[in-house]
Protein backbone atom coordinates (compact mmCIF):
# COMPACT_ATOMS: atom_id res chain seq x y z
CA UNK A 1 0.00 0.00 0.00
CA UNK A 2 1.14 3.41 -0.60
CA UNK A 3 0.89 5.66 2.13
CA UNK A 4 -0.14 9.28 0.93
CA UNK A 5 2.04 12.13 2.58
CA UNK A 6 0.19 15.10 3.52
CA UNK A 7 2.02 18.33 2.65
CA UNK A 8 0.26 20.72 4.24
CA UNK A 9 2.05 19.89 8.07
CA UNK A 10 5.54 19.89 6.64
CA UNK A 11 4.78 23.16 4.16
CA UNK A 12 3.46 25.06 7.49
CA UNK A 13 6.91 23.71 9.34
CA UNK A 14 8.81 25.11 6.58
CA UNK A 15 7.64 28.11 6.45
CA UNK A 16 7.56 28.54 9.68
CA UNK A 17 11.37 28.03 10.19
CA UNK A 18 13.26 29.23 7.30
CA UNK A 19 10.75 32.17 6.64
CA UNK A 20 12.33 34.28 9.57
CA UNK A 21 15.38 33.23 8.47
CA UNK A 22 15.24 34.55 5.40
CA UNK A 23 13.58 38.00 6.33
CA UNK A 24 16.61 38.46 8.82
CA UNK A 25 18.94 38.24 6.01
CA UNK A 26 20.13 41.41 5.11
CA UNK A 27 19.82 42.20 1.39
CA UNK A 28 22.17 45.26 1.24
CA UNK A 29 25.50 46.82 2.38
CA UNK A 30 25.59 50.48 3.02
CA UNK A 31 28.81 52.29 3.55
CA UNK A 32 29.72 53.83 6.88
CA UNK A 33 30.45 57.47 7.26
CA UNK A 34 32.22 59.11 10.12
CA UNK A 35 31.30 62.46 11.26
CA UNK A 36 32.93 65.30 13.28
CA UNK A 37 31.99 66.96 15.75
CA UNK A 38 32.02 70.48 16.02
CA UNK A 39 33.44 73.06 18.84
CA UNK A 40 29.83 72.85 20.35
CA UNK A 41 29.81 69.49 21.46
CA UNK A 42 33.67 68.55 20.56
CA UNK A 43 35.46 69.15 18.95
CA UNK A 44 35.94 65.30 17.81
CA UNK A 45 37.18 63.53 15.12
CA UNK A 46 34.86 61.58 12.54
CA UNK A 47 35.09 58.12 13.67
CA UNK A 48 35.43 54.67 11.39
CA UNK A 49 33.24 51.75 11.55
CA UNK A 50 32.40 48.85 9.74
CA UNK A 51 29.31 49.00 6.70
CA UNK A 52 26.24 48.76 8.30
CA UNK A 53 23.94 45.80 7.11
CA UNK A 54 20.15 47.02 6.01
CA UNK A 55 16.95 44.86 5.00
CA UNK A 56 16.52 46.96 1.89
CA UNK A 57 16.51 46.37 -2.28
CA UNK A 58 19.44 46.89 -3.31
CA UNK A 59 19.14 49.74 -5.67
CA UNK A 60 17.73 52.09 -2.38
CA UNK A 61 21.28 50.75 -0.97
CA UNK A 62 23.53 51.98 -3.62
CA UNK A 63 21.81 55.57 -3.01
CA UNK A 64 22.55 55.34 0.47
CA UNK A 65 25.58 55.72 3.51
CA UNK A 66 25.17 55.46 7.23
CA UNK A 67 26.38 59.35 8.46
CA UNK A 68 27.94 58.64 12.31
CA UNK A 69 29.31 60.94 14.62
CA UNK A 70 31.55 59.66 17.84
CA UNK A 71 28.88 59.87 20.19
CA UNK A 72 25.08 60.42 19.22
CA UNK A 73 22.87 58.24 16.65
CA UNK A 74 23.62 57.51 13.36
CA UNK A 75 21.32 58.04 10.26
CA UNK A 76 21.13 56.85 6.64
CA UNK A 77 21.26 59.83 3.83
CA UNK A 78 22.16 60.26 0.61
CA UNK A 79 25.26 58.61 -0.63
CA UNK A 80 28.09 61.47 -0.91
CA UNK A 81 26.62 64.20 1.69
CA UNK A 82 28.64 65.66 3.82
CA UNK A 83 28.16 65.82 7.97
CA UNK A 84 28.74 67.49 10.91
CA UNK A 85 27.28 67.02 14.45
CA UNK A 86 26.82 70.40 16.23
CA UNK A 87 24.98 71.96 19.53
CA UNK A 88 21.54 72.64 18.20
CA UNK A 89 18.83 70.56 20.20
CA UNK A 90 21.33 68.89 22.31
CA UNK A 91 23.65 67.44 20.06
CA UNK A 92 21.83 67.30 16.41
CA UNK A 93 23.57 65.92 13.47
CA UNK A 94 23.09 67.28 10.22
CA UNK A 95 23.44 66.19 6.41
CA UNK A 96 23.49 68.64 3.52
CA UNK A 97 25.08 68.04 -0.30
CA UNK A 98 27.97 70.05 -0.14
CA UNK A 99 30.77 70.58 2.84
CA UNK A 100 29.45 73.77 4.74
CA UNK A 101 32.65 76.37 5.21
CA UNK A 102 34.35 75.56 8.91
CA UNK A 103 32.68 76.37 12.07
CA UNK A 104 29.44 77.49 9.82
CA UNK A 105 27.30 75.90 12.67
CA UNK A 106 29.33 77.32 15.37
CA UNK A 107 30.61 80.70 14.44
CA UNK A 108 29.27 83.61 16.24
CA UNK A 109 26.50 84.41 14.02
CA UNK A 110 26.66 81.34 12.44
CA UNK A 111 25.63 80.58 9.20
CA UNK A 112 22.03 81.47 7.83
CA UNK A 113 19.40 78.51 8.01
CA UNK A 114 19.26 75.84 5.48
CA UNK A 115 16.65 76.32 2.43
CA UNK A 116 17.94 73.78 0.61
CA UNK A 117 18.27 69.99 0.94
CA UNK A 118 19.18 68.84 4.16
CA UNK A 119 18.69 66.39 6.74
CA UNK A 120 18.83 67.24 10.61
CA UNK A 121 18.69 64.05 13.31
CA UNK A 122 18.64 64.92 16.78
CA UNK A 123 16.83 66.72 19.64
CA UNK A 124 13.59 68.66 19.37
CA UNK A 125 12.19 71.73 20.55
CA UNK A 126 11.72 70.28 23.69
CA UNK A 127 8.66 71.13 25.50
CA UNK A 128 6.97 72.98 23.07
CA UNK A 129 7.12 69.77 20.54
CA UNK A 130 5.23 68.05 23.59
CA UNK A 131 2.54 70.88 23.58
CA UNK A 132 2.30 70.54 19.84
CA UNK A 133 2.37 67.42 18.89
CA UNK A 134 1.77 64.55 21.82
CA UNK A 135 -1.67 64.80 23.35
CA UNK A 136 -1.42 62.46 25.76
CA UNK A 137 1.93 64.14 27.70
CA UNK A 138 0.05 67.33 28.30
CA UNK A 139 0.15 67.14 31.67
CA UNK A 140 3.64 67.35 31.59
CA UNK A 141 3.57 70.38 29.84
CA UNK A 142 0.94 72.23 32.40
CA UNK A 143 2.65 71.12 34.82
CA UNK A 144 5.89 73.29 34.03
CA UNK A 145 3.26 76.24 33.43
CA UNK A 146 1.89 75.64 37.33
CA UNK A 147 5.60 75.57 38.52
CA UNK A 148 6.93 78.76 36.98
CA UNK A 149 9.53 76.89 34.85
CA UNK A 150 7.90 78.21 31.47
CA UNK A 151 5.21 80.81 31.08
CA UNK A 152 1.78 79.64 29.08
CA UNK A 153 2.49 82.06 26.58
CA UNK A 154 5.49 79.69 25.12
CA UNK A 155 3.26 76.66 24.79
CA UNK A 156 0.71 76.16 21.57
CA UNK A 157 -1.58 72.78 22.59
CA UNK A 158 -2.00 72.22 18.97
CA UNK A 159 -0.44 71.41 15.90
CA UNK A 160 1.09 73.99 13.26
CA UNK A 161 -2.13 74.24 10.54
CA UNK A 162 0.16 73.32 7.83
CA UNK A 163 1.37 70.06 9.05
CA UNK A 164 0.45 66.89 8.18
CA UNK A 165 0.33 64.56 10.95
CA UNK A 166 0.34 60.48 10.70
CA UNK A 167 0.62 59.17 15.00
CA UNK A 168 1.86 55.65 14.81
CA UNK A 169 1.47 55.67 18.82
CA UNK A 170 0.91 58.38 21.58
CA UNK A 171 4.62 58.57 21.29
CA UNK A 172 5.83 58.65 17.94
CA UNK A 173 4.41 61.13 15.09
CA UNK A 174 5.62 61.20 11.18
CA UNK A 175 5.23 64.62 9.99
CA UNK A 176 5.04 66.97 6.82
CA UNK A 177 6.02 70.82 6.54
CA UNK A 178 4.85 71.59 3.52
CA UNK A 179 7.03 73.58 1.09
CA UNK A 180 7.68 76.85 2.16
CA UNK A 181 5.68 76.61 5.35
CA UNK A 182 5.65 77.09 8.95
CA UNK A 183 5.38 73.86 10.68
CA UNK A 184 7.67 70.95 12.81
CA UNK A 185 10.08 71.04 10.26
CA UNK A 186 11.19 74.68 10.44
CA UNK A 187 10.60 75.84 13.75
CA UNK A 188 12.47 76.08 17.06
CA UNK A 189 15.70 75.28 17.32
CA UNK A 190 16.16 74.12 13.98
CA UNK A 191 18.56 74.73 10.91
CA UNK A 192 16.08 73.70 8.50
CA UNK A 193 14.52 77.03 6.99
CA UNK A 194 11.24 77.46 4.94
CA UNK A 195 12.11 76.36 1.12
CA UNK A 196 11.29 75.02 -1.83
CA UNK A 197 10.49 71.55 -0.74
CA UNK A 198 8.63 69.23 1.76
CA UNK A 199 10.33 68.10 4.81
CA UNK A 200 9.00 65.45 5.90
CA UNK A 201 10.16 63.18 9.31
CA UNK A 202 9.18 62.37 12.83
CA UNK A 203 9.26 63.41 16.42
CA UNK A 204 9.50 60.34 19.17
CA UNK A 205 9.56 60.56 22.91
CA UNK A 206 11.55 57.80 24.29
CA UNK A 207 11.43 56.59 27.47
CA UNK A 208 14.28 57.87 29.91
CA UNK A 209 14.74 60.52 27.87
CA UNK A 210 12.65 63.61 30.27
CA UNK A 211 9.86 64.00 27.43
CA UNK A 212 12.49 65.46 25.33
CA UNK A 213 11.96 63.82 21.80
CA UNK A 214 14.14 63.13 19.23
CA UNK A 215 13.11 64.50 15.73
CA UNK A 216 14.01 63.65 12.48
CA UNK A 217 13.88 66.57 9.35
CA UNK A 218 14.27 65.60 5.95
CA UNK A 219 14.37 67.52 2.44
CA UNK A 220 15.42 65.83 -0.63
CA UNK A 221 15.30 67.37 -4.40
CA UNK A 222 13.06 65.61 -5.93
CA UNK A 223 15.60 63.35 -7.58
CA UNK A 224 15.51 61.33 -4.36
CA UNK A 225 12.44 61.83 -2.81
CA UNK A 226 11.89 58.44 -3.12
CA UNK A 227 14.52 57.46 0.03
CA UNK A 228 12.94 59.76 2.52
CA UNK A 229 10.55 56.62 3.78
CA UNK A 230 13.93 53.86 4.07
CA UNK A 231 15.21 56.69 5.56
CA UNK A 232 12.70 57.67 7.96
CA UNK A 233 11.76 54.01 8.78
CA UNK A 234 15.39 53.11 9.68
CA UNK A 235 15.71 55.81 11.90
CA UNK A 236 12.62 55.35 14.08
CA UNK A 237 13.76 51.17 14.04
CA UNK A 238 16.72 52.33 16.18
CA UNK A 239 15.28 55.03 18.10
CA UNK A 240 13.53 52.44 19.48
CA UNK A 241 16.11 50.47 20.49
CA UNK A 242 18.25 50.93 23.84
CA UNK A 243 20.62 53.62 23.42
Amino acid sequence: MIHKIRLEPLLFLAIFFIAPLIAQQPLATVPFVGCAADRVVGPFAAPTGPPKQLAIPANIAAQLAYYKPQYGRGVLGPRGWSCIQTGLSGGSLILTPSPMYKNYFSSDPPGPPLSGPAIMYGGSDGAPTVARVFPHYRRFVEKLITQGIAPASYFHFSPFPADKLTYKSDRLVEFVTPSDAVGLGTYGQTWLAQGNGDITGFAMIIAGNNLNPIQLSIRLPPTLATLGPVIIEQAEHEAAQPH
